[in-house]
């Protein structure tokens, strides 16, 4: 059973008698609905009632809508409920996937890249934003190390590949939510970054030993418990070495995703690890923990593992009724209910929620202010990072070399209606904001948003002449902004087109400047490039910031890791 005295609760006696008499008080149908967080995409006032009276959640994110709306639909859940709710976001590298209009300061391999500093400003800030709208918990940090460049499910969200350095931005992390009162949520237990592979598409798996596993993730989790972590996030990844190793004679065929294993929820992480806090799942629509088991074995086997809540319906009346039958059956036991119920409240306690007043709608001001923007600035410009320049190019001066081309690699719009990225504007206008002359190279798809044409796929593979270019341009600025989320088990720069003039055959002929806007492993579909950059964010600050250090107005204080290099030797030429 939990001691909601000790970290990371630290609970007095008023606390503990308001989560002992709310217990009391509360109905079956309550105490099963407290395990649930839910995921709001009907934003009318009757879906909400709904939540509070048929389901009694004890948690709850928002999910789209306008600020307005996310602060009505919070405000209400707060006021109605009969006991007060876990509001959580996604604060990893700012309010901007939570709030609307938020503002994105940093994210993981940029706090990785610029240190605690950072990392200690951009969840202020952030954590700032969000409580604007009564946010009480963050679903981070990500305290997940990334050892295999090849991972981008956490490449461009987790600080890096030292564990020592994970658990530093982890704590100042922590340190910056914590100032406004709100709690963290660690994750991905047992932890993410071994393999390539997305646990929202598939059971993900850290295949570290034993030996290899406590000096790493081990090393970082006792840590961050110890900094007084509020919660653990569990990842629908398994673990074999741990898994068998604390259930000998467990075979390959019994290997479950960590959401569904109590040999690692129970025996590593309370028992081990001593973790006195908080376990929720990941989101329980991913592939890993979906394809594991029937619906009505996951639901309620998550809390018998060792989960004390979880994460999202899918249909809230049978997941609900999946939860209540596993109570029945006694795969929930009273004791293992006791026990998650006194965690939810105690966290509950812990941010004082029982005497909790709504924030006033004036302060909505405060999301995406000029502060916070000013803020994000100067993330950017201590993270900034110049990979290499074995061609010595920098800086480049836009009084002598002005006449620049930009090649824009980008993800394929979802539709034409859709449009390109956006961030290419930002681009050119920071680039002309700097000096240069720009030209805009159109890839296919521009070509086709503009005019939907057969002959778009032949002009995408038009050269000019290369003397002509030469004298044309003094220098080729390539910035790269790939997105993947759930869709693919890797993301890799991928051309507009077949053969496409993009592909940098000019890296001889003019010098070249590679930006990276989003993920840190590029280097190894354009070794040839010779300058390379990251930029870790397609956002004004973090594009501006790296042309002033291009060009010679700043610094490069950005640190760079091993992963860059994606174990190849010629992505350091």
């Amino acid at each position: 059973m939990v001691n909601l005295r000790t970290n990371p609760f630290f609970l007095n006696d008023e606390q503990i008698d308001w989560v002992e008499n709310t217990i009391a008080s509360m109905t079956l149908e309550e105490k099963i609905g407290q395990l649930f967080i839910c995921l709001n995409y009907d934003h009318r006032q009757e879906a909400y009632q709904n939540m509070i009276e048929n389901y009694h959640v004890g948690g709850v994110r928002w999910q789209g809508g306008s600020l307005k709306e996310q602060y009505e639909q919070n405000k209400y859940y707060m006021e109605h409920s009969k006991i007060p709710v876990l509001i959580a976001a996604n604060l990893e590298a700012g309010a901007e996937k939570s709030l609307k209009g938020g503002t994105l300061l940093a994210p993981g391999p940029a706090m990785g890249a610029g240190g605690p500093e950072v990392a200690r400003l951009m969840a202020d800030k952030a954590a700032e934003e969000a409580k604007a709208i009564g946010v009480n918990w963050t679903f981070a940090p990500i305290t997940d190390v990334v050892y295999n460049w090849r991972n981008t499910i956490v490449n461009n969200r987790a600080f890096g590949n030292d564990p020592d350095e994970v658990i530093a931005d982890s704590i100042a992390y922590m340190e910056g939510a914590h100032k406004h009162g709100i709690a963290c949520c660690c994750k991905h237990f047992p932890g993410d970054g071994v393999e390539e592979r997305d646990q929202h598409l598939v059971l993900g798996c850290n295949d570290l030993s034993v030996e290899e596993w406590e000096k790493s993730f081990g090393k970082v989790y006792r840590a961050v418990f110890e900094a007084g972590v509020e919660s653990v996030m569990v990842g629908h990844i398994c673990m074999p070495a741990w898994s068998k190793k604390l259930r000998p004679g467990m075979t390959d065929a019994d290997i479950l995703p960590a959401t569904l294993s109590p040999e690692l929820l129970q025996d590593l992480l309370r028992d081990h690890l001593g973790f006195n806090g908080l376990v929720l799942t990941d989101a329980s629509h991913m592939a890993g923990l979906s394809t594991a088991a029937p619906r009505s074995v996951q639901v309620p086997g998550a809390i018998a593992a060792g989960c004390d809540m979880f994460l999202f319906f899918n249909d809230p009346a049978e997941d609900f009724g999946y939860m209540m039958d596993g109570y029945k059956k006694g795969i929930i036991t009273p004791e293992r209910l006791d026990d998650a119920l006194h965690r939810i409240l105690g966290l509950k306690a812990k941010l004082n929620l029982y005497k909790y007043q709504f924030p006033s709608e004036d302060g909505l001001s405060v999301v995406g202010c000029e502060d916070h923007h000013e803020a994000a600035a100067i993330c950017a410009d201590k993270a900034v990072t110049l990979v290499k320049d074995t061609q010595h190019a920098l800086p480049i001066d836009p009084a002598k070399k002005p006449r620049a081309i930009l090649y824009y690699v980008e993800t394929a719009p979802v539709s034409n209606l859709n449009g390109t990225d956006p961030a290419k504007k930002i681009v050119i206008e920071e680039l002309e904001r700097a000096g240069f002359t720009v030209d805009d190279h159109k890839d296919y798809y521009e070509m086709e948003c503009e005019q939907m044409s057969p002959a778009n796929s032949f002009k995408i593979m038009a050269t000019p002449p290369v003397e002509e270019f030469k004298k044309k341009y003094d220098v080729v600025f390539m910035f790269v902004h790939m997105k993947g989320y759930a869709q693919e088990n890797n993301v890799r720069v991928k051309w507009s087109a077949a053969h496409s003039s993009e592909l940098p055959w000019f890296v001889y002929e003019v010098p070249t400047i590679g930006v990276s806007l989003n993920y840190t492993n590029h280097l190894y579909d354009l070794p040839m490039l010779k300058t390379f950059v990251n930029a870790y964010a397609p956002t004004r600050e973090y594009i501006r910031a790296a042309i002033e250090k291009i060009t010679g107005k700043s610094e490069f204080t950005g640190k760079a890791n091993d992963l860059v290099w994606c174990d190849r030797w010629d992505t350091r030429r």
